[in-house]
């Protein structure tokens, strides 16, 4: 199956309104599946929360609807806990404050950091990934406990730029 024939295969089910489709051919499978247009106060309760799969391109709310109501105030941005810059993960992993478990932390609140310095190490399929400061100034908070695991973009440190 190409591309062309699946892009047909699409188009047909969207025009003909098919909310569900499998197929298998030459040991392939295709399941195609359409989310509900049905408001989420129609759904039953007993359906599960959150539906897995992705929705249908053509049921997507439009960006006007997603805009809060027009009488609704703008949500005021959010103070970070700390002022200054974070250091985030850049990858999924566990994260490790010092490079052994008998050695002591890369750094600690209140530490001076440099650019390029060494503050953590994130460990992902086996690999040690080395952390390395972005910014140069102070240690104003840990966010994240040793041995813990991390997600791309979570903020790991809080650094007061010097």
């Amino acid at each position: 199956m190409d591309l062309d024939e699946l892009k047909e295969i699409l188009k047909v089910l969207d025009e003909r309104g098919i909310a569900e489709f499998e197929l298998e051919r030459e040991g392939i499978k295709l399941r195609v599946c359409k989310a509900s247009a049905q408001p989420a106060a129609a759904v039953p309760a007993s359906s599960p929360p959150h539906d897995r799969r992705a929705p249908w391109p053509g049921n997507r709310p439009s960006r006007e609807a997603l805009a809060a109501p027009s009488g609704a105030e703008p949500e005021a941005p959010k103070e970070p806990e700390e002022a200054g810059e974070v250091v985030k993960s850049p990858i999924v992993g566990t994260f490790y404050r010092a490079p052994a478990p008998d050695a002591p932390p890369f750094v600690e609140r209140g530490d001076h950091v440099r650019i390029g310095q060494v503050v953590c190490i994130v460990e992902a399929m086996k690999l040690m990934n080395e952390i390395e400061a972005e910014v140069e100034g102070e240690i104003t908070k840990v966010h994240v406990e040793n041995g813990q695991p991390v997600q791309y973009g979570q903020p790991l440190f809080a650094v007061r730029p010097a």
